[in-house]
């Protein structure tokens, strides 16, 4: 950071990047009314807000993605007009979206190089590739496998790519977008200290996030956006998660409801000595049994890598399990297709819902409707207009969904309001069954609230609710039993009241009686 204590006389030197009344718009919807922020040198800037507020928009302008309508950005206090990214990384600006731009099917070194790689004559030279990629890596503390395929490289690692990526190309001034909304929390606190190193060693950062404890972490500054305008400022010192999440919603924040047990029923959903391979071949669930009931959300915990996105694939159909069975009130389902599956009495909101839970090239109305169900809405195969209406009216209203027209593309929402859509469609078909996997992922204070409520009307509504969450606020706030995964197979299973000391130990790989016994023992 820069030193607070300067020789009487000598000028503050200007922020290192700025804007200054921009807005833009967007049609009829003003994305940005009226942001001002300034980031200095040495420092973490937060930004914040709820899902719509204009934080995106305000980025993709600061990166040369988008151009505003009113008001100026300017870089070491001179006024830019960016009219590509191309301008940006000129000045030393670079941005890591949600979507990162890693292709896949290259290795990481290959990925990090892309479109700028050194050359010995007419090749590629591998050696300085590999030897500038180490140097990079180790300058800010990290260690990659520069030889690994990025399609197998875990997302927190592909971000570092891009991270060292944009260092490499001279950007001092880099831009974050919700970078741990797919991040375990281990692998979160890593890239919170990768950011705070940045920010030492004399760097730009502007970190995104909804995640109010992390911002109080790692920002030095904290601006507020609601509704396309900011607040003025804060230093971290002088925040609260109370006092952001009343900025954030214009008043005190919607209160928790304290989790109440569900009635639990008969046993809907069976599983019995599951076991499935991860994409690579590798058994990532071995012997797994669980059963759900009717009116209960049962949780299941585990760090990231340790079977719970398998687990949740193989249940919806997604993957096919290597053994085992699943049945659904007493029908086996190990086989059927994924709308086999949902026609039965499945619903899923998918952990990746741009890939997965939407199709975002089509419109709001379209995503709505959806679902397996769909003959419903037709008459003699013929969709019937009124019925459609009704449908999507039921699924946006439902999910007090914030558009503009329907006809929109479902990209345009922001995506906490994707997340409604996907919420409101599966609850809609009343499932037997609700596999929710990461269900608040990316989601601002509100939204958490609304899709938290949501799920407790499914339960007490008799829906069987089977909740993955790396959040375990989320697992001991909605969940009626709690089951715990280490290296695929079931280490424990706890009650309503889980203790979060015990649930950690388990996620660890203690046993259940010896996590309760070092739990007593610390007490």
């Amino acid at each position: 950071m820069e030193n607070a204590t300067r020789a009487a006389g000598e000028a503050a030197p200007p922020p290192r990047i700025e804007a200054r009344g921009v807005a833009r718009s967007f049609g009829p919807v003003r994305a940005n009314r009226d942001v001002s922020l300034a980031a200095r040198r040495g420092s973490v800037l937060a930004v914040i807000g709820e899902n719509g507020a204009g934080k995106s928009t305000l980025m993709r302008m600061l990166y040369g993605l988008d151009r505003p309508d009113a008001g100026e950005i300017l870089v070491d206090g001179e006024v830019v007009r960016f009219t590509s990214p191309r301008d940006a990384i000129k000045r030393g600006i670079g941005l890591v979206q949600q979507e990162l731009a890693i292709v896949p099917e290259l290795t990481l070194l290959e990925n990090l190089v892309l479109g700028n790689e050194p050359r010995r004559a007419a090749r590629i030279d591998w050696t300085r590739a590999r030897e500038e990629a180490e140097r990079l890596a180790a300058s800010v503390g990290a260690s990659i496998d520069w030889t690994l395929q990025a399609a197998h490289a875990p997302i927190a690692i592909q971000q570092q790519v891009e991270i060292l990526r944009l260092i490499g190309r001279g950007a001092d001034v880099l831009i974050l977008d919700e970078p741990t909304a797919v991040l375990a929390p281990v692998q979160a606190s890593q890239l919170l200290e990768l950011l705070r190193r940045l920010a030492d060693d004399g760097r730009t950062v502007i970190f995104i996030s909804h995640k109010l404890g992390e911002v109080m972490r790692v920002a030095d500054e904290i601006t507020v956006l609601r509704a396309g305008v900011t607040q003025p400022a804060i230093p971290s010192s002088e925040a609260s998660v109370g006092l952001l999440a009343r900025l954030i919603m214009g008043g005190d924040p919607l209160p928790t409801e304290t989790s109440r047990p569900g009635e639990a029923g008969e046993v809907v959903l069976e599983c019995r000595d599951l076991a499935a391979l991860d994409d690579r071949g590798v058994q990532r669930l071995s012997g797994v049994d669980l059963s759900v009931r009717s009116g209960e959300i049962l949780g299941i915990a585990a760090v990231s890598g340790n079977g719970q996105d398998e687990l949740a694939e193989t249940l919806i159909g997604l993957r096919k399990p290597e053994r085992g069975t699943i049945s659904l009130r007493g029908r086996r389902l190990t086989r059927p297709s994924v709308r086999a599956r949902r026609k039965a009495g499945f619903g899923y909101v998918s952990a990746d819902r741009k890939h997965e839970g939407l199709a975002l090239e089509l419109s709001i109305a379209e995503n709505a409707i959806a679902t397996p169900a769909l003959g419903r809405l037709s008459r003699l195969g013929w969709l019937t207009r009124s019925r459609v209406r009704s449908a999507v009216a039921d699924v946006l209203t439902s999910g007090s969904v914030r558009y503009g027209s329907e006809k929109d593309p479902i990209a345009s929402l922001s995506g906490g309001n994707q997340q409604r859509v996907v919420i409101a469609r599966e609850l809609r078909e009343r499932p037997s069954v609700l596999v929710a996997s990461q269900p608040t992922r990316g989601v601002d204070i509100r939204g958490i609230g609304f899709i938290h409520e949501q799920l407790r009307e499914a339960r007490d509504a008799g829906s069987a609710v089977v909740l993955f969450s790396e959040e375990l606020d989320e697992i001991q706030a909605l969940a009626d039993r709690v089951v715990v995964l280490h290296q695929g197979r079931v280490v424990g299973e706890l009650g309503r009241n889980a203790d979060r000391v015990t649930l950690g130990k388990l996620m660890l790989g203690s046993s259940a009686d010896g996590a309760r016994e070092a739990e007593e023992g610390e007490r």
